[in-house]
Formats: structure tokens, C-alpha cells, sequence
């Protein structure tokens, strides 16, 4: 019934589907000032049982960050290529293995560019001829061949390839973005691939950022794990996406909500239900790839869609594999202070506009009964938890709790009502103890070159950390409520690019 729904009505069905996240986040955000009138008991159950979740979640982080930590130690002693030598099992070739890296771009700078594509040269244990890097150019940028044409002559003998693409402008049904750029790209690396008579099925592709940073050992890791996995093409790598090349350059709110967004980063991946996504900078078998046909053209949020996209198209048999080496990319900077809030802003709205991806899940999940209930459940069950709780978390935290006893005096004056603004504020600050495991987990993971360089830059650190909860509304949570009700409303999002300086 509800698969016949979809097929006949599937226009009206997607637009219900996308109200979903903005009345949803609006509902929870009202819920303790209208219910705390009509229902108070039930509005301190829900603020007591979203207080206990958060509890959970910070400690989960606390526990799992530093576990990370140490994961990254082992990793970055490990000898890839001597454990590829160890393992018995059936495993493919390391040296017929090779790396396509697309880099999508715009107008960044060719100073930027080679910094990134510096990061790929610096690659260790494994041949970087083993490496093709593709530009992913827009053909309408300024000076795109220019550009292109002075890192190939730079980098021409550094690897086995590097290409550069030119994505046209003003295709019919693509939306300008990250995502119709890189299925440009992908698709004239198969045709080099075909001409270099290389098998795709010994090829990985890596989607990164114009700013990226790959740790030295990142490909031979992924190498060894390609190599051996059972299961390799029904796989994505990720590893942890830090804010380290600019951290020390970009105003400090920008920096507390990045620092507590890494722990966040390396919980997630050792997530014990496995409910992982690719995120941002990210690896697959081009196999994978082409058999999905690509990255689809007609969406801003590419790296959860592309996930969610395999998930279905392989029956729910993909899954993301942690790669515990960390990748560092920039934080959003401008010229100026301002600025730079403003493109965290705007970058974390175009993040939140991932909400797209919620209706599309939910179709998949009804058109594919062969995926077990309970693995569609979850993974849909996921994507909605991680934008309400995006779009609504500060309200519940910091109001939640008090507006029930300061609107309805009756209700103050019952037990419940007295205890929930103490019960919730203890709770919450037990979770300072998890925040200053954040803090100090982050000192460890931080290269020398993001670290405080003396006395007052300690002391500026240390007190940035009271500016946290303004932060994080402004920063993560206003412009995540922001995308969620443009997509309520129906206000399309146009791709913007983060500046880079």
C-alpha cells in the first residue's frame, strides 16, 4: 500500500517527507513552553530523557576520543605493506593497486592546491605512481586552465597521473555543487583508466576537499584494507576530518565548536551499532562507483547521498571501515573576523541541508523490502536523530528545563517540578567532566604547529571554552534549524562555496 502511495503520488509524498525535519525540529523547540501549559509532567520526561541521552553521548565520546588517540598511535607505527605480506587470506596485489583522488574545485588558489596535492606526493609505503589525482576544474571558473595547466607541469612526474577535468556549466537537472563536479570527473577517469589498460576493479576512488591533508601513511592504510577485505566493494573508508591546518588563524568560536566536533568525529567511528557515514573527505572502490552510476547530480550534500545511494542500489550490505589516521582540512576562514563567522555559518547550513536526504531514504527504504526491516529502520532512524538533534539540542539543554516551572507556577510547586531544573542541571554538569576530556584529548591531537606558543595563548584557550554555548547556538544549531525550515518551506539552498585563504 504504502509502496503503491509512493509510486503514484511520489511528488506530494517527497514534499510531505520534506516538511518532516523542520516541523520536527520546531515541534521539540515549542514543546517546553507550549506542553509546559498542558502537560508539564510530560515535558519534564522528555527534558529528563533527552538530558539522560546527552549524558550518554558525552561520556560515550569522552571514552571512545581517547580510545582513538590511541588507535591512531598503533596505526601510524604500523608497516602497511609488511602486514599486507603477513596476511594469509586470499587478498589482491599491493603494487597492481592504484589510487584515483578527485579534487574538486572552483576558484581556489593554486598556492592552496599545491598544498593539498603536496599531501598526496608526501604519501609513504607505497609508489605514489600508484596515485592518479584528477582536477576536478569548473569550467566557468576564472583561469581554470591556468591553473590546472601549472600544477600538472609542477606535479607531471610526482605520480602516475594527474588530469585535469572541466566541468560544464548549466547541465539540464544538475545543481552546481561539489557532487555534479566530481560525477563529471569520475566519469573522464574511466575513460583514462580504460585507455592506460588499468583493471577498475584494483582502483579506489578518494573524494577530498580542495584544503585536504591526508596523514602520510593514509593510502598505504587503505591499500592493506582494500587489499584484504572480503568485502572491499561494498565498502567506504573514512578517516577523522580535523580542523588543524588554520585552527590557530580562525576566531575562537570557530575553534571550540571544531575542537568538541573531532571527539565527536572519532566516537562516531567506533560507533558499536556500526550506523557510520562518509563524511566529507572520503574512499570507495571505483567499482562501487560506477555501479551506483556515480555521485547523483542533482544534490548539494554529496558524501551521506552517495553513501545512502550504495546502501540501497547494494541491498543494505555497505558499510563504512574506520581509517584511524586523521585527515586535516581548513576551518572556514575569511579575510576578516566577521567573515569568517559568516562561512562557518553558511558552511554548516549547507552541511544541515543533508536534511534532503531524509526523504530520499525513507523512498529507498519503502522500494526495497529485500533490505532486512530492521537495517532500513536504523539507518533511517540515524539520519533522522542526527538533524533533530542538530537543529533543537541547545534549546532543550539550556531552556528545557526551566521554562514548565517559570510558565506554570502550579507545576513548580509539585515534586517533578522542583526537581527537574536541579536533577537536569546536575546531570549536565557531570557532563563537564566529559567536555574536559574533549579539551585535553584535543592538546594530544593537535600538531605542533595548531598548538598555544606561550603563557597568554594558554590563558586565551582556556577561556574561549566559556564562550561554548553561544557558540554552538550561532554556529551549529541556528543555521542548522535555518536549513531545516528552508527546506519546510520549500526555499531551495544554492551551493555556496566556503572561502579559502
Amino acid at each position: 500500500m504504502v509502496r503503491r502511495l509512493l509510486d503514484n503520488h511520489e511528488g506530494r509524498f517527497t514534499r510531505f517527507l520534506e516538511v518532516m525535519p523542520g516541523l520536527l525540529a520546531w515541534t521539540i523547540i515549542l514543546f517546553p513552553a507550549i506542553g509546559g501549559f498542558f502537560v508539564p509532567e510530560a515535558v519534564a520526561y522528555f527534558v529528563l530523557s533527552f538530558v539522560a541521552y546527552w549524558f550518554f553521548r558525552s561520556f560515550q565520546a569522552a571514552i571512545l576520543g581517547p580510545r582513538g588517540y590511541f588507535l591512531f598511535k598503533i596505526a601510524e607505527k604500523t608497516n602497511w605493506k609488511q602486514a599486507w605480506e603477513n596476511f594469509r587470506k586470499e587478498k589482491l596485489e599491493w603494487d597492481k593497486i592504484r589510487h584515483v583522488i578527485i579534487v574538486p574545485n572552483y576558484n581556489e588558489t593554486k598556492e592552496k592546491l599545491t598544498h593539498t596535492i603536496s599531501s598526496f606526493a608526501a604519501q609513504k609505503q607505497i609508489d605514489t605512481n600508484n596515485i592518479l589525482v584528477f582536477l576536478a576544474m569548473e569550467a566557468r571558473a576564472p583561469d581554470a586552465k591556468t591553473r590546472a595547466n601549472a600544477l600538472i607541469k609542477k606535479f607531471e612526474k610526482t605520480f602516475g597521473g594527474i588530469y585535469a577535468t572541466y566541468h560544464p556549466d548549466n547541465i539540464p537537472g544538475e545543481i552546481r555543487g561539489k557532487a555534479s563536479n566530481e560525477a563529471w570527473s569520475a566519469k573522464e577517469a574511466v575513460k583514462i583508466l580504460k585507455k592506460l589498460k588499468i583493471d577498475i576493479e584494483n582502483v579506489t576512488v578518494t573524494s577530498c576537499d580542495a584544503d585536504t591533508n591526508f596523514h602520510p601513511l593514509y593510502f598505504a592504510a587503505l591499500t592493506y584494507s582494500f587489499s584484504t577485505h572480503k568485502h572491499k566493494y561494498e565498502r567506504f573508508w573514512q578517516s577523522p576530518i580535523l580542523w588543524y591546518n588554520n585552527l590557530r588563524r580562525v576566531p575562537f568560536p570557530i575553534r571550540v565548536v571544531g575542537v568538541v566536533g573531532h571527539a565527536v568525529q572519532l566516537s562516531a567511528l567506533q560507533e558499536p551499532t556500526r550506523l557510520i557515514f562518509s563524511q566529507s573527505c572520503y574512499s570507495l572502490s571505483f567499482k562501487l562507483l560506477k555501479d551506483v552510476g556515480y555521485w547523483h547530480t542533482n544534490i548539494i550534500p554529496e558524501d551521506w547521498h552517495l553513501f545512502l545511494q550504495s546502501f540501497f542500489a547494494k541491498h543494505g550490505k555497505v558499510e563504512v571501515e574506520p581509517i584511524f589516521l586523521p585527515t586535516s582540512i581548513d576551518a572556514p576562514e575569511a579575510k576578516t573576523w566577521l567573515g569568517s563567522l559568516r562561512n562557518r555559518y553558511e558552511q554548516t547550513k549547507r552541511h544541515a541541508w543533508g536534511a534532503t536526504d531524509i526523504p530520499y531514504a525513507i523512498k529507498e527504504a519503502i522500494r526495497h523490502p529485500e533490505i532486512p526491516i530492521l537495517t532500513r529502520i536504523l539507518r533511517v532512524y540515524k539520519l533522522i536523530e542526527t538533524h533533530a538533534i542538530w537543529s533543537t539540542n541547545w534549546f532543550i539543554l539550556t531552556l528545557g528545563a526551566t521554562l514548565p516551572v517559570v510558565l506554570n507556577p502550579a507545576f513548580a510547586r509539585t515534586s517533578l517540578g522542583y526537581t527537574l531544573p536541579k536533577l537536569s542541571q546536575a546531570i549536565l554538569t557531570i557532563c563537564l567532566l566529559a567536555l574536559f576530556v574533549t579539551i585535553v584529548l584535543d592538546f594530544f591531537l593537535r600538531p605542533k604547529s595548531a598548538r598555544p606558543k606561550n603563557f597568554w595563548e594558554v590563558i586565551g584557550e582556556v577561556f574561549q571554552w566559556i564562550t561554548l554555548p553561544v557558540a554552538t547556538l550561532f554556529l551549529n544549531v541556528l543555521p542548522g534549524l535555518d536549513s531545516h525550515t528552508r527546506l519546510m518551506l520549500g526555499k531551495r539552498l544554492e551551493y555556496k562555496v566556503t572561502e579559502k585563504i
